[in-house]
């Protein structure tokens, strides 16, 4: 969920100092009336981490050589609807693709194209207003620390996330009042929480009937109150080849389904190995959570994945992360003994935060592997 990456504000006379003005992605509507004249929409990196790309200005791009571009499985949902035959052959694409790839996209599924766009619209405005103006951002009633750029203390570039975002936490947006101003944004992200979260439902349970485990979480916990929207804007990196946008990582929801544009950058570990994901701005891609990895006893894989940071264009993406109430039980179920010992999913939480803290980086899944494993 990506919920870590949190940077601790650097000091306010060296914000100040930025005025880079932001690259556009053409395909974007690059309308800069929310920027104004001598603020840049850009978070301050390059004087907050002038430390770490002095020193090791090559040891990113050695970890980033040239990887395979791949396409993901496809999946078309139309099928569901079809003869019997149809469904039960699309069903079990849905959970190969989920154990051998943790990763794969879908056409055709119920969520409109016009909420989609909306919501891009929207998104692409509130991420091109000013650095200092999104800091401070409150028209939404937004838990303090939504808005969040960079990494938590870094010690190297590998740790380094050249990306900012809304984490935005959706009881803090549904049912609730907000002014005049955001009522476009709201009701975009609304509408398209409400779409996506249909589809992430769907996804969830096929996964769940195809490991023969009959349930009621997704249909009855994975409420839109209890998941989490986020928006993520990757500006350029022209003067750092080979930049992470987003450091590797695994999700922890127990699905993520995310919108994103044709700029690509998302890559993948498949057999050991890093891949590049080929963008299809038609379809949406989903994968796999570290709940659903650890509900599902390692059936369905949960897979690290990162994003590098384009020279030229601006990179927008939005994930919607199915998440149950943090009092929920997660126990391993499948074939075979139970790889994970039972947790809560707020114990899940609050185990990453201790671990970033201490570690600097989330350890997940593998702090709660039973002794035998």
């Amino acid at each position: 969920m990506e919920n870590h990456i949190l940077l601790q504000e650097p000091q306010t006379s060296l914000l100040k100092a930025t005025s880079s003005a932001t690259a556009c992605n053409s395909d974007c509507c690059p309308n800069q009336a929310d920027v104004r004249m001598g603020e840049s929409a850009d978070p301050p990196f390059e004087i907050a981490y002038k430390h770490l790309l002095e020193k090791a200005a090559d040891s990113v791009q050695n970890s980033l050589l040239v990887v395979e571009e791949c396409e993901l499985p496809l999946i078309d949902m139309q099928q569901l609807g079809l003869g019997e035959a149809e469904r039960q052959e699309c069903k079990k694409l849905i959970a190969q693709a989920s154990q051998e790839w943790g990763f794969f996209q879908v056409i055709n599924h119920e969520a409109p194209r016009d909420v989609l766009e909306n919501m891009r619209s929207e998104q692409v405005k509130l991420m091109r207003k000013p650095f200092q103006e999104k800091k401070a951002y409150r028209d939404l009633n937004l838990s303090d620390g939504t808005y969040r750029w960079g990494a938590p203390l870094p010690t190297s570039l590998k740790q380094l996330s050249w990306s900012e975002a809304f984490h935005v936490r959706l009881s803090d947006i549904l049912d609730s009042r907000h002014s005049h101003s955001t009522i476009h944004l709201r009701s975009s992200m609304e509408q398209f929480v409400f779409a996506i979260c249909q589809v992430a439902k769907e996804l969830a349970e096929i996964l769940a009937e195809e490991m023969s485990r009959e349930t009621d979480l997704f249909a009855e916990a994975c409420l839109p109150e209890s998941c989490y929207l986020r928006l993520n804007r990757y500006p350029p990196c022209p003067n750092y080849s080979h930049m992470m946008g987003l450091m590797p990582h695994t999700d922890t929801s127990f699905l993520t389904v995310l919108h994103q544009d044709n700029v690509g950058g998302l890559q993948l570990v498949k057999d050991g190995k890093w891949i590049a994901v080929k963008p299809n701005p038609g379809a949406l891609i989903i994968n796999i959570g570290d709940l659903f990895q650890a509900w599902s006893n390692n059936l369905y894989k949960s897979v690290e994945h990162r994003v590098v940071a384009n020279p030229v264009k601006e990179r927008f993406s939005t994930a919607y992360f199915l998440c149950p109430p943090t009092e929920t039980v997660i126990e391993s179920g499948g074939v075979g003994g139970a790889v994970y010992r039972t947790f809560s999913f707020g114990e899940y939480k609050k185990q990453i935060e201790v671990d970033v803290k201490n570690v600097g980086q989330k350890v997940g899944l593998p702090r709660f592997l039973l002794p035998t494993h």
